[in-house]
């Protein structure tokens, strides 16, 4: 059996092995309920793949869309923003008195 003359520097070790690294797997929106999925999968939550309904989940289907939950978001940032500037100036108000 072969024995290497010198040993193997930790740069040259280090350089081999820059291609053993491990990526993170591709992950898309999906266009119907905004789920994240592998592309060219239909969505496993809503069974929708390019605007189709492939997996003919219908009372899923029936869920929100992606525009109704972002405006839901919204409102529902609104409404707390102001009960937080509510907040401030109710006790601005305690602290005068």
């Amino acid at each position: 059996m072969a024995v290497p003359f010198r040993r193997t520097s930790k740069t040259k070790k280090r350089m081999r092995r820059t291609h053993l690294k491990k990526d993170a797997r591709t992950t898309v929106v999906c266009s119907n309920c905004g789920e994240v999925i592998q592309p060219h999968r239909a969505c496993t939550k809503c069974g929708f793949y390019k605007g189709k309904n492939v997996l003919n989940r219908e009372e899923e289907t029936k869920s929100k869309t992606v525009k109704e939950v972002k405006t839901e978001a919204v409102k529902e940032e609104k409404k707390t923003t102001t009960k937080k500037t509510s907040a401030k100036k109710e006790t601005k108000s305690k602290e005068t008195k």
